[in-house]
Parts: C-alpha cells; sequence; structure tokens
C-alpha cells in the first residue's frame, strides 16, 4: 500500500508542475491592466508604470515565471492586492469554510443517492425506480446557481424558515475556537450548542444546493453497479442458499458494487469543488471559491494562481484517498499493488 501512494504521488508530480505552467500563462492573458486597475481611474500613465515596476509586471514573462516558481518553492504564494494579504494566509483561512460546506453537500447526497439507487435496483421498474430517474434527471438539468436561487427565494423569501444568506454565522454569533476550521465541528468540541445551531441555520441550505447537484450521477451510477452485481451468479447463488434478503442485498452485492460508486464519488467532489465557486458567491459564503472570483474581477494574479494551485493539490491528494479506500474495499488491489 505505501508501495502504491508513493507511485501515486510521483506520477501526480508532473499534473502539478503542468497546472503551474498553464495557471501563471492564463493569467497574463486575463482582460485588463491590474496596474491601471489598482492606480485608480485618474492616475496618470508615470503612476501605472510604477505600479507595474514595483510588481514586476515590466518584466519579460519567462523572468517573472522564474521569480513564481523561486517563490513557490519558498512557500510564498504572492500578496493580493485586494485584500492585501499573503495568498497562503488568505487561502488557509478561506479554504475550512469552502472544505465544510463541500464536504457537508456531499454527506447529504450519499445519504439520499447511495439507498434510492440501491432500492431502485432491487425494485427495478418500480415506483422507487422512477423516482429515482426523475431525480436524476432535475439533478443534472437545473444549473446550480439557479437551484440556489430558487432555494433561498422559497425557504428565506417565502417561507422564512432560512436566514438571510449572508456568510457562515449570523451578525449576533462570535466563530468558535479554531480547532478544525470547520464551525459546525468546532462548535461541537468547544460543547457550544448556540453556535452549533447557527452555523447550522446558515450551512444547510448552500448544503442542500450542492447535494441536489450531485445527486444524479451517484444514485446513477449506484443503480447501473447493483443492477450489474444483482444479475450475477453468485448473487442467484446466494439467494437460492436461502440467506435474507437483506444479507444478500446489502452483504454480498452492494459490497461488490461500490468500487464504482467511490470512482463515481471522487469525480462528483471534484465538481462540486468547482460548483462551490457559484454556491459561495449566491449565499455570500466566504470561501476560497468567492475569493477567486473577486480577484479574478480585478485581474488579481496572485490569488488566481493560488486558487488553482490549492484546488489541483486537493484534486491529487482526493485522487490518493481514492486509492486507500479501493485498498481498504477490495484486497484484490492490495494484493496488486
Amino acid at each position: 500500500m505505501l508501495a502504491q501512494i508513493a507511485k501515486r504521488l510521483m506520477t501526480a508530480v508532473p499534473s502539478i508542475v503542468g497546472v503551474i505552467i498553464v495557471t501563471f500563462l492564463l493569467t497574463r492573458v486575463l482582460p485588463g491592466d491590474t496596474a491601471a486597475y489598482f492606480a485608480g481611474p485618474a492616475a496618470t500613465p508615470e503612476a501605472i508604470a510604477e505600479i507595474k515596476t514595483k510588481l514586476g509586471l515590466d518584466q519579460p514573462l519567462p523572468v517573472q515565471f522564474l521569480a513564481y516558481v523561486k517563490d513557490l518553492a519558498t512557500g510564498n504564494l504572492g500578496t493580493s492586492l485586494t485584500t492585501g494579504q499573503p495568498v497562503f494566509d488568505d487561502i488557509r483561512n478561506r479554504l475550512p469554510a469552502s472544505a465544510e460546506l463541500t464536504l457537508l453537500g456531499l454527506l447529504i447526497s450519499i445519504a439520499v443517492a447511495v439507498p434510492l439507487g440501491i432500492m431502485a435496483a432491487v425494485k427495478e421498474g418500480s415506483w422507487i425506480d422512477h423516482l429515482c430517474r426523475i431525480i436524476a434527471t432535475a439533478g443534472v438539468s437545473l444549473p446550480v446557481f439557479f437551484t440556489g436561487l430558487l432555494l433561498v427565494y422559497m425557504f428565506y423569501f417565502k417561507l422564512g424558515w432560512a436566514p438571510a444568506p449572508l456568510g457562515r454565522l449570523d451578525v449576533f454569533y462570535i466563530a468558535p475556537d479554531p480547532v478544525t476550521g470547520f464551525y459546525l465541528v468546532d462548535s461541537l468540541l468547544t460543547a457550544d450548542i448556540e453556535t452549533f445551531r447557527a452555523a447550522w441555520s446558515q450551512i444547510w441550505l448552500p448544503a442542500v444546493t450542492l447535494a441536489i447537484f450531485s445527486l444524479a450521477p451517484i444514485a446513477r451510477m449506484t443503480r447501473a453497479s447493483m443492477l450489474a452485481v444483482l444479475a450475477s451468479d453468485f448473487v442467484r447463488t446466494a439467494r437460492a442458499s436461502g440467506l435474507r434478503p437483506s444479507k444478500v442485498v446489502m452483504g454480498y452485492a452492494f459490497r461488490n458494487a461500490l468500487l464504482p460508486v467511490i470512482t463515481t464519488l471522487g469525480m462528483v467532489f471534484s465538481f462540486l469543488l468547482g460548483a462551490n465557486v457559484l454556491v459561495e458567491k449566491v449565499f455570500a459564503w466566504p470561501g476560497i471559491g468567492s475569493y477567486a472570483i473577486e480577484a479574478l474581477i480585478t485581474s488579481d494574479y496572485a490569488p488566481v494562481q493560488g486558487f488553482v494551485l490549492a484546488m489541483a493539490i486537493l484534486y491529487v491528494l482526493l485522487n490518493l484517498a481514492i486509492d486507500i479506500v479501493y485498498g481498504l474495499v477490495d484486497p484484490r488491489v492490495r494484493i496488486e499493488a
């Protein structure tokens, strides 16, 4: 298993290098002039040129790239011109908010989609199967930002069941003592039930928005994988042996159908990281997605590069986690490794 992890990490190095190169080049072709934006509309050409010199934007691209790589080697992602803070600190402070929202949305989706896919496969052609198809079709048809706006209109504006979509906590509450950076977890660890309720009231609606977006692929893959396994010979043998239906479905069929579902979960999580950008803007969520959009609007290079690099590293770690889970679920993976 350790050899497999080391091999995966080595194969990820060229991908990260490619991400660094492409991100650097793409940020240089963004519309707008960073120096002119921060100098102001009344700035003189001399003032703009001075800012360019200070930022190093007057240097040739190869020189700028070498300086960027040198900073990366020392752990320096640059300074955000928008916030005035180091990009590394901004990402470190905002990443827990995005991770908490994405993970909760994925957990809600798994809790609904996996049982729904299993029941749809076991009762093929029934109303549960048709319901699974309808939910899957609706999930892939509705844009995530439209779903978020619709839920805000229904649950906040019309019904009043949700608070105003203005961040992680209401203005009357303070953040719990940081342990993991996840407000729900930290408030429970510190036994602050009031803060937990306030954090939950703010996060459940954007999390449901992400869950609706990710329901379709998980439910469809669970159903298809279960149908394939339920038709296999060993399942028919287990049923003929007189085993309980629940034992056959969960103990034999679902365990063998789990690997494609795990692969889909990894893909869905990566999709959620991208969809999270739009959800954060709809719900004013202070994550790295909204941070990247603000940087794009102002042509602030360093935060955009830091955001893409952070997403690339998260994706590599996600694939590594999937490989580890494969080994835990299927012993054949460990033997082959």
